[in-house]
């Protein structure tokens, strides 16, 4: 059964510059602490990350998956979904960003997982305060 997260969040910072930062891919191994590595395998015409390979920390060990990306509603939005995982089933999010005057950005982020392994509760608990976490490292990243 797939498990779902959402946050919610005010970054005092330009919608421009907020969706730039999760647009780069590739570094977010400098500010999201669980994300280890990342390989973009392809872009699409716009040169924007679209099928991309990540190593990350999760549950005291690392794992593997590769993400498709969807622009359709870019800027506003950045989609994906898992095209592979060593330890999940599926993984769908959604980035959503909306302008909140010249200077502030709304931020949604909402994430569906289904693993492959059976976890506790409070296991899963911890693994969603753990993912979430990444949208509050943007904040810190977009407003520094």
């Amino acid at each position: 059964m797939a498990e779902t997260a959402t946050e919610i969040i005010t970054i005092d910072a330009p919608h421009e510059r907020v969706w730039q930062i999760a647009m780069d891919l590739e570094s977010y191994p400098m500010w999201a602490h669980d994300i280890k590595d990342v390989h973009i395998r392809a872009t699409d015409d716009e040169g924007r990350p679209l099928e991309v390979e990540f190593r990350a920390s999760a549950l005291g060990r690392s794992t593997n998956y590769t993400l498709k990306y969807d622009y359709t509603n870019a800027p506003n939005e950045m989609g994906w979904t898992m095209l592979s995982g060593d330890i999940q089933r599926s993984i769908d999010g959604v980035w959503r960003f909306e302008p909140d005057g010249d200077t502030r950005t709304q931020v949604r982020y909402d994430l569906q997982i289904d693993l492959a392994i059976p976890l506790p509760g409070f296991v899963k608990r911890r693994a969603e305060v753990r993912i979430l976490n990444t949208v509050r490292e943007l904040k810190v990243r977009a407003e520094a």
